[in-house]
């Protein structure tokens, strides 16, 4: 379950910057992450509880947003998002069903934390 490892380090990386702002109190916390992300969002969301658990980060909400897989055809350049992660979906535009480039979908970063 690598959703404890990223937990850990949103927890180290949420504390760096706030010392680093001098905030005291966490209110939320939002996690961007892509549908190609390889990332189970309720084990996130466990392991980050598990992780604030006794600190004074515990209780505080962990929002997660999803970002749509967005693809460019290998062929005619077309950018367009498959239906329900189908990375196998021909272009819309020319058929080209194979070599896409993927342009979205593979992110996973620490969007924004609330805190004064």
């Amino acid at each position: 379950m690598h959703e404890m490892s990223i937990a850990q380090s949103l927890v180290a990386i949420i504390k760096e910057e706030m010392e680093k702002h001098g905030l005291t109190r966490l209110h939320a916390v939002r996690v961007c992450h892509g549908r190609l992300a390889a990332l189970v969002p309720e084990a996130l969301a466990f392991a980050f509880e598990a992780c604030t658990l006794g600190t004074p980060m515990e209780g505080v909400q962990l929002e997660m947003q999803d970002i749509p897989i967005v693809l460019r055809c290998s062929q005619c350049g077309t950018e367009f998002s498959p239906e329900a992660g189908d990375l196998f979906m021909p272009c819309p535009s020319c058929g080209e069903g194979l070599g896409h480039e993927v342009l979205q979908g593979k992110e996973l970063y620490l969007d924004n934390i609330e805190a004064e």
